[in-house]
């Protein structure tokens, strides 16, 4: 069973739910199955992981975390 482990930090969460929502959005205004596309970015913030992240080791999660723990 592949354990999917969080790989996408609060920032790029909230931007990721905005930039689906835009997309969605302007994909229902002009009447395109593009807006389809904005699913996405918004399923990947729900899940909180990328699997574009995970072949290139990238987490944003960790440098959130090591900026609140040194504050």
């Amino acid at each position: 069973m592949l354990k999917l482990q969080p790989n996408i930090g609060k920032t790029d969460r909230m931007i990721r739910i905005i930039a689906g929502v835009v997309i969605v959005g302007l994909g229902l205004y002009f009447k395109s199955w593009w807006g389809i596309v904005g699913l996405v970015p918004i399923a990947t913030a729900v899940l909180r992981w990328c699997p574009a992240y995970e072949p290139l080791k990238i987490s944003t999660v960790e440098d959130e975390e090591k900026a609140e723990q040194s504050s």
